[in-house]
């Protein structure tokens, strides 16, 4: 008998050491970022940020009882790289939701996957692609390229410029980004007199740029792309000697596009969140109260400047965590739904509230128009 007691005894331990296992089994945030490479200055933070924020959610007694796992890989700005590793996070690392990648080509190329293994997938890349049309599975936390390019010829309009001259990369990001920008330009009555392209990983945007300066008429000149081509290009324009106004896209949203053009970056042009000074926002705002928390931990974390790229991150995962918790758990279709049921959540990026028709959740009012002046943002009037 009390043999028997033992073994009953052994095996209700053994349930319970199992349960008590399973219910401490972490939560898996996969993620594929451009952490090194053109794109590691949008990278960097993003993966910076989430490991940040990963550390004190575990430190407060994680999500759900359950603590955060962040498991993820550098794409090295390529693309092709990213579904390889997407591939690896579904079926190897098993991972419960995915937040990232940087770039829209990155972002797309683990579209599929997600769509076909039935994950969740929070992108922090730019291009309206990535939502339009919807997909069931994919969502993400930055504006859109088109809404860039509708605030940037909203600002032209209102300084009576018509005939604009557009410059974009031949990336995923700067290729829908040209599209748009194509798409929405008669909206505004804005006529593209020219519209050249370069490659992500070129050195030199003089051909390109002299084309443009010798184009009769142009008022303007607008520059789509992200990482260092940007950077590049703005120096190169003002070598050239070009003195037309000069506005970019969200993708240099960053002090690192300001250290990277120097002095060439003055009077520089371009839409982004408040993130990148919200102090012009008044002091109960929510955005306001998001992005100053998120700027003091993370200067306070890594004592450097915080970026709008590393904003996404932030949303991209408390999105995340706010959907696993009212989901209840880790089911990835609950998940889903809780996403898509996003509604009035302050992020750095805006008030998203998303929908079965609308996987990102911010509208135009959510993007500022900024300019570079004494090497600092100015929120513009």
């Amino acid at each position: 008998m009390i043999s028997r007691f033992k073994k009953l005894a052994t095996a209700s331990a053994l349930v319970l050491t199992t349960c008590t296992v399973f219910a401490a089994e972490p939560i898996k945030i996969g993620s594929v970022l451009s952490v090194t490479g053109p794109a590691g200055y949008l990278g960097d933070p993003e993966l910076k940020t989430l490991q940040m924020m990963v550390e004190d959610i575990n430190k407060k007694g994680g999500v759900l009882g359950r603590q955060l796992e962040l498991v993820h890989y550098d794409d090295g700005s390529d693309a092709s790289k990213a579904n390889g590793f997407g591939k690896r996070l579904i079926d190897d690392d098993k991972v419960d939701i995915l937040v990232g990648g940087t770039t829209t080509g990155s972002t797309m190329s683990m579209v599929p996957l997600v769509e076909k293994a039935g994950v969740p997938f929070i992108s922090l890349a730019g291009a309206v692609v990535v939502i339009e049309p919807v997909k069931k599975w994919v969502f993400k936390t930055p504006h859109t390229d088109r809404m860039a390019a509708e605030k940037v010829f909203d600002d032209m309009k209102k300084r009576g410029i018509s005939k604009v001259a557009l410059l974009s990369e031949t990336s995923g990001f700067g290729q829908s980004g040209r599209k748009e920008t194509e798409g929405v330009a008669g909206k505004y009555g804005i006529t593209l007199v020219a519209n050249e392209t370069y490659g992500p990983k070129d050195t030199d945007m003089g051909p390109q740029l002299t084309k443009i300066r010798n184009t009769p008429g142009v008022e303007a000149v607008f520059i789509f792309g992200l990482g260092q081509g940007p950077a590049i290009a703005t120096k190169g324009y003002k070598q050239l000697g070009i003195t037309l106004p000069l506005y970019h896209a969200h993708g240099v949203a960053s002090d690192e596009f300001i250290k990277l053009a120097g002095p060439a970056a003055e009077g520089v042009r371009l839409p982004a969140a408040a993130i990148l000074a919200p102090k012009n926002l008044p002091a109960n705002d929510p955005e306001r109260i998001v992005s100053e928390t998120y700027t003091k931990a993370f200067t306070a974390k890594y004592k450097t400047d915080i970026s709008t790229f590393g904003g996404h991150a932030w949303d991209g995962l408390t999105i995340a965590v706010d959907a696993i918790k009212r989901a209840g758990g880790t089911d990835k279709a609950k998940v889903r739904d809780a996403i898509e049921a996003t509604k009035g959540l302050p992020g750095t990026a805006g008030i998203f509230n998303m929908s079965p028709t609308d996987h990102m959740g911010l509208d135009l009012s959510a993007f500022r128009m900024f300019e570079i002046k004494n090497g600092d943002w100015v929120m513009t009037k």
